[in-house]
């Protein structure tokens, strides 16, 4: 497994910058480069350390196409065909498209919808946009897939004998069901389900640690139990960055002061003089 080591020069924490920071309690040195080349919150950690990057993780990562398009020789199109915000990348090399990657893609319903016959139906089961695909197909479907999928519920609840819990475990819109069926939870998938924390709260026996930190809204229960996190998932965990207030400040400010001067610049005043308004009215 790739760690994470620091820069020799400064605080890497503080380096982080951008929008994001990690929080104080992250032991930089325990973070993994395999995850956090997924983690869509590490890009400006990403940007400053390009050699330590696992380009087929950061292929599905969303919000580093800027990347991707500056290093297109290192782009895995396996992986790249999955990230929501490559369908342009996508639909310019059809012939590099692996569809069975694409059929999981949110945001390539109309590549689908075109290409019936290249759709991997297995994958496609876990693609929360293409119910309608789904419901149109009733016999392709894969029920240990769908149940993973946060908008299948209602196809889920018609077909009860069909649910496979391990995967509706982790299913952020089946607490209703598994809070009526308390003895078919898979404990390890409900530890990733973000919408799990109170059950697993009154269960904290009951908590698989390796998958746990990898759920972005189990941050107080990972902060808690730092001697049970597993930092290799926790990498990919996108709330071990928080906004960075200073430095979204420090960039207002700037913005403000340029405002200022473009506003009040000399030619601008004096065109306003010029058509008969007095300083008084500024």
């Amino acid at each position: 497994m790739n760690q994470i080591t620091k820069q020799p020069e400064g605080n890497q924490k503080e380096t982080v910058g951008s929008l994001y920071k990690l929080r104080d309690w992250i032991d930089f040195d325990e973070l993994h480069w395999k995850w956090l080349s997924s983690n869509p919150n590490a890009i400006s950690l990403l940007e400053q350390n390009l050699d330590k990057i696992v380009w087929y993780y950061l292929s599905s990562n969303p919000n580093a196409i800027h990347i991707l398009e500056q290093n297109p020789d290192k782009i895995d199109w396996f992986s790249l065909s999955k990230n929501p915000n490559a369908i342009h990348i996508l639909e310019k090399n059809p012939d590099k498209i692996n569809w069975a990657y694409l059929s999981m893609n949110p945001n390539a319903i109309h590549l689908l919808e075109n290409n019936i016959d290249k759709i991997n139906w297995n994958t496609l089961c876990y693609n929360p946009n293409a119910i309608d695909l789904l419901e149109k197909n009733l016999d392709k479907i894969h029920w240990i897939s769908l149940s993973k999928n946060p908008n299948a519920i209602s196809i889920l609840e018609k077909n009860p004998d069909k649910i496979y819990w391990f995967n509706l475990s982790y299913n952020p819109n089946a607490i209703h069901i598994l809070e009526k069926n308390p003895d078919k939870i898979n404990w390890v998938y409900l530890s990733m389900n973000p919408n799990a924390i109170h059950i697993l709260e009154k269960n904290i026996d009951k908590i698989d640690w390796y998958w746990i930190s990898f759920n972005p809204n189990a941050i107080p229960i990972i902060e808690q139990n730092l001697d049970k996190v597993d930092w290799y998932t926790l990498s990919l965990n996108p709330n071990i960055f928080e906004l960075d207030y200073a430095f979204l400040k420090e960039r207002m400010d700037i913005l403000r002061e340029e405002l200022m001067m473009k506003a009040w610049h000399p030619s601008r005043v004096e065109k306003w003089l010029d058509v008969g308004m007095e300083m008084e009215d500024f």
